[in-house]
């Protein structure tokens, strides 16, 4: 059976490359049927984050390739359009395919052309602010759409929110689905006054069903709704879709699947199998084994905990992300001043603004990436009105193997040119305590990022003792070079400082803590004694940590300035080593280019270059 073989080939490479199991396990005969019923790549399919499209690569001519998920060069986990034409637009974030297949809806009209446009949305993206939106706008336009809502109870962690209340009452009472059709027929059997009850109007029937009937919540927005139906039956769902194509306007078809189904350990932990890294096939276990150190998102979260334990002010916030930030552990320990606001980055940071002009100290736990997504609301809730929430960005710099929608190469470029925002880095785990120690005792906006994974592994004390905001640290004195490094790239740098410094060539090091304030005492005292002071971030080169420094020292300081950074490119995805080395931020490379700039006895007039 293609349903079976499918699930066999997904378990299959992702053991080896890991990836997004479960989700994708959960539509394999949604996504059958889906294909049956349309005729892709003229009809457009967009998927909401994409993490559950595999089913859709390899039925769209992928199959030789999948080996190579997720690897390096090989195919993306998420849709591209550069990787196939049955790929309609990138994926990566959350709740933004409705907007997405309503414009390409819209452009279709405009074209005059006749192609199905259908978006497949999960219930949990659903709760984004722009899902609704779109909606909004869709039953407004009336332009011709198929949304698909893949139903299975979950996203990354389970749903909360009233959406998520309101869907379970849908999904766990069949009488509502019976009674969607037959409302009018009911009403029309009471004795004596139903007829007049129906000739009351549209008003009462609304009212009525409304009450009774699910899909009332779309149909108001304008849209015809459909189900719910067994999105694990390939024939209902064609049948669906196929009914669908038929009727005008925005339709939403509401599918009932099961996170993982068809591999036994990720029915049974679909959390765990949301995001795996490779495992055993037969006992489902990671093979990797569990390191000792603790990451950095576990520090981060015994760490608040503890804090919050004396201090009553602090309060919890993630975005459907409490595990992977972190937050599950304060959440664990604080129940009642931990909120997951759902897929809802932007309602998040106004929401930690409001608690903060009450008196608390907001804690908001968000990847870098997805912290992008409420640019607005941190300048105008929060900075523009200085109030002291700390944002924790996990996932800062390249992450891997998810690729560019995911690695969090930005953050220190956009939280840095925000007004009284302070925005620190920390170079190992036991400076991520102090610095949130700093943070939860500063009554300024505060941003703290660092990277994925486990940190050095240096011993941890409960020492949170605040930090001067704005000093850096100097860790080893020089005379003709000084490395300025941020968060990670400390470790990077000490190892091409030690490489430079056995050539002979006088190095400094320096671990800056902080991008913003800049320490503008020791940079002005290395600029004036040094020949070349170089900066390392893994951020956007450009309006990054570099550009600061090159800033503060370029009209007075005697030396060259040169910033070593991201790349203005999108870096693909693969192993994060790998990645570090194809953009020069390895050890080895660093070294080699900061001796051949010593080496070319350059002449030219003082100034900043990018590396």
């Amino acid at each position: 059976m293609l349903a079976g073989e499918i699930r066999d080939r997904m378990i299959e490479v992702t053991s080896k490359n890991g990836g997004h199991l479960a989700p994708n396990l959960g539509v394999v005969e949604l996504t059958i049927g889906l294909h049956l019923a349309l005729d892709s790549p003229r009809d457009r399919i967009v998927w909401d984050v994409g993490h559950q499209a595999y089913v859709h690569k390899l039925l769209t001519g992928r199959v030789k390739d999948f080996d190579t998920l997720r690897q390096h060069g090989g195919l993306s986990g998420f849709p591209k359009r550069d990787e196939s034409p049955h790929d309609a637009f990138n994926s990566g974030h959350a709740s933004n395919s409705l907007s997405v297949a309503l414009g390409l809806a819209v452009g279709r009209d405009h074209r005059a052309s006749d192609e199905h446009v259908v978006a497949v949305i999960g219930d949990g993206a659903l709760t984004g602010g722009i899902a609704y939106e779109a909606l909004n706008q869709a039953g407004h336009v009336g332009s011709d759409l198929i949304i698909i809502l893949n139903d299975n109870e979950m996203s990354i962690e389970g749903n909360v929110g009233g959406l998520s209340c309101y869907l379970n009452r849908v999904r766990l009472d069949p009488t509502y689905n019976r009674l969607r059709d037959d409302v009018e027929q009911v009403l029309r059997r009471i004795p004596a006054v139903g007829e007049k009850m129906v000739s009351f109007g549209e008003t009462w029937k609304t009212a009525v069903k409304q009450f009774l009937v699910p899909g009332m919540l779309f149909e108001e927005l304008g849209l015809k709704y459909i189900g719910p139906i067994d999105g694990h039956g390939i024939e209902d769902v064609r049948k669906a879709i196929l009914m669908a194509k038929k009727l005008s306007g925005p339709i939403l078809i509401h599918v009932l699947t099961h996170k993982g189904r068809g591999y036994e350990p990720a029915e049974r932990c679909p959390d765990r199998f949301h995001g795996t890294s490779p495992f055993n096939i037969k006992t489902g276990e990671q093979l990797k084994k569990k390191s000792q150190i603790p990451t950095y998102g576990q520090v981060f979260g015994r760490s608040l905990a503890k804090l919050a334990a004396d201090n009553k002010r602090i309060a919890g916030i993630t975005a459907a992300m409490s595990q992977g930030t972190g937050m599950d552990l304060f959440a664990a320990a604080h129940p009642d001043r931990f909120f997951d606001v759902a897929i809802a980055e932007q309602h998040a940071v106004t929401f930690a603004a409001g608690l903060a002009s009450q008196g608390l100290k907001p804690v908001v736990a968000i990847y870098s990436t997805f912290l992008q997504r409420a640019y607005d609301q941190i300048v105008q809730d929060v900075c523009l009105q200085k109030l002291p929430v700390v944002f924790v960005l996990d996932r800062g710099g390249l992450v891997g193997d998810d690729g560019p929608t995911h690695h969090g190469a930005f953050d220190l470029s956009y939280l840095s040119h925000m007004p009284e925002m302070v925005v620190a880095a920390p170079k190992d785990e036991a400076e991520l305590q102090r610095l949130l120690g700093t943070a939860i005792a500063s009554e300024r906006p505060f941003a703290i990022r660092y990277p994925r994974g486990a940190g050095p592994g240096v011993p941890l004390t409960d020492d949170f003792s605040p930090l001067p905001i704005g000093r850096s640290e100097l860790l080893v004195d020089g005379s003709k070079v000084a490395v300025v490094a941020v968060g990670k790239m400390v470790a990077v740098a000490r190892r091409a400082v030690q490489d430079l410094r056995d050539s002979g060539i006088d190095c400094a090091l320096v671990n800056a803590r902080f991008v913003k304030p800049l320490d503008t005492k020791l940079l002005t005292e290395l600029g004036d004694r040094c020949e070349l002071v170089v900066t390392v971030e893994d951020n956007a080169t450009i309006g990054g940590f570099g550009s600061l420094v090159a800033q503060l020292l370029s009209p007075t300081a005697g030396a060259r300035v040169v910033n070593f950074g991201l790349p203005d490119q999108f870096v693909g995805h693969g192993d994060v080593d790998r990645l570090h080395q194809e953009v020069g931020l390895d050890p080895e490379s660093l070294a080699n280019k900061i001796r051949a700039i010593i080496n070319t006895h350059d002449k030219r007039e003082v100034g900043s270059i990018i590396g």
